[in-house]
């Protein structure tokens, strides 16, 4: 029994991730990092990571409001980060973005029915692990995960022909 459990709290565990939006949030901070030169739209954004437009509005409404990024209305609008790529904290970003980090039930308040609970020590053991994945994404800035080379992969497909995004110098 025991090996059973230990087996089933790993596969979980494994499965941790982040929300579809925290994700599409960190892919737009990424894109304006790599592209500081210029205006970006949520349409050439949706097209480079082939997402919906609807969703990414959401996303960058939350960003804006979250003083992540600055958006500039109108014919020529668009956004870009409101401060430099290696101001901007990854961990922050997670934190300000995910609903909640429950890992499991009974990190939910609202949701605690477990009968385990009261002599459980699993929850203090998930607790250790959420702590830690978020001391690591902590620990790097936007800069860090744009790097060197995301400017070259970036490319938007129109039609039948590719066009690459010029890279940053």
């Amino acid at each position: 029994m025991r090996r059973w459990v230990a087996q089933n709290i790993v596969r979980r565990v494994e499965r941790m991730q982040l929300t579809r939006f925290t994700d599409y949030s960190l892919r737009v901070l990424i894109y304006l990092g790599a592209h500081p030169e210029r205006l970006c739209t949520i349409s050439e954004i949706a097209d480079a990571y082939r997402i919906s437009e609807n969703h990414l509005m959401k996303v960058v409404n939350r960003l804006a409001t979250a003083g992540y990024i600055e958006t500039v209305r109108g014919k020529g609008g668009g956004m870009r980060l409101s401060r430099a790529p290696k101001l901007i904290n990854v961990g922050e970003v997670v934190r300000d973005m995910e609903e909640r980090f429950d890992v499991v039930e009974c990190f939910n308040e609202e949701h605690q029915d477990c009968p385990l609970l009261p002599a459980c020590a699993l929850k203090s053991v998930l607790a250790d692990a959420r702590r830690n994945f978020l001391s690591t994404v902590d620990r790097y800035s936007l800069q860090d995960v744009i790097g060197t080379g995301v400017t070259h992969s970036f490319a938007v497909v129109k039609g039948a022909r590719q066009i690459a995004i010029k890279p940053v110098s």
